[in-house]
């Protein structure tokens, strides 16, 4: 009897040899030795890391800074907090879960140093800036400079109570000798971006701001920047962790960023001058 082949008989003796091998202890042996199947490494976990800065920073950290840091640093996502450095200065007393505090002077950092609320070792001081007086754009006034501001209908300041910027103001007027005749006409800000908006929208004759934001928009311009020797101190800008922060290899990792000669660059695009 002869026996016929057929592509179905071939296709079964096939599957049967197959079932064969697998089931054998020499294929399971083999499998053994190869291991799992390799996986894909985890992802680093995504960081959040909140700083808290001066008003005068927001434009250079928003525009420039932050998205710079972000992109070469993809694991973490920076927020910040923009306000004067006294009322940051009370939140962070008061628990904010910040991880960085940048401040417009010294004082407010200083305070939260005494308070073991930032690590010494990382406070880097890190900026100057300068202050200017400015008058809205296209407006004439009387006033021509910091010695006859008292001219001025009304002056807007920061207030001195929270705000560097209204607490040089102060003790330059105060080494002036007018103090108490400015106090009188003053209009007090919240910030120095409140400042800048009143005068800018014409609500104040004459303002005090730093000179990075008159260098901000088109519609103030300034009078005269603040002539030397009406300060004990430069206007210094510091940067610190914060000691509670849960994030310090981050936080140290944007600190030494901000100190980098490309953000230094950034910040002296935006008016700033490193304090060398």
């Amino acid at each position: 009897m002869k026996l016929i082949k057929t592509t179905q008989g071939r296709c079964a003796l096939g599957v049967f040899l197959v079932l064969i091998f697998t089931q054998s202890p020499l294929f399971s042996a083999s499998r053994k030795e190869q291991g799992p199947a390799p996986s894909e490494a985890p992802k680093p976990a995504q960081v959040k890391l909140l700083v808290a800065a001066a008003a005068s920073l927001e434009n250079a950290y928003v525009q420039e800074l932050i998205p710079l840091f972000q992109k070469n640093n993809s694991q973490i996502t920076v927020e910040g907090v923009y306000d004067s450095s006294g009322r940051l200065q009370t939140q962070i007393e008061q628990g904010l879960e910040a991880d960085v505090f940048m401040s417009a002077a010294t004082r407010q950092m200083d305070a939260l140093v005494e308070k073991n609320l930032i690590a010494p070792a990382s406070v880097k001081p890190l900026l100057q800036n300068k202050l200017v007086l400015i008058k809205p754009a296209g407006t004439t006034t009387p006033v021509t400079g910091f010695e006859n501001i008292t001219q001025a209908r009304i002056i807007a300041l920061g207030d001195p109570a929270t705000t560097p910027a209204g607490q040089y103001a102060q003790e330059a007027f105060t080494n002036l000798g007018t103090w108490e005749e400015v106090s009188a006409k003053v209009s007090l800000g919240s910030n120095v971006t409140e400042v800048l908006n009143w005068v800018g929208e014409g609500s104040a004759e004459v303002g005090i701001v730093y000179a990075t934001d008159a260098a901000s928009t088109a519609k103030v311009e300034s009078i005269q920047e603040l002539p030397e020797g009406l300060l004990a101190t430069k206007v210094i800008y510091p940067v610190g962790m914060i000691e509670a922060s849960r994030h310090q290899e981050e936080a140290r990792r944007f600190i030494n960023f901000l100190a980098s000669p490309e953000a230094l660059g950034i910040f002296k695009a935006f008016g700033f001058s490193p304090n060398n």
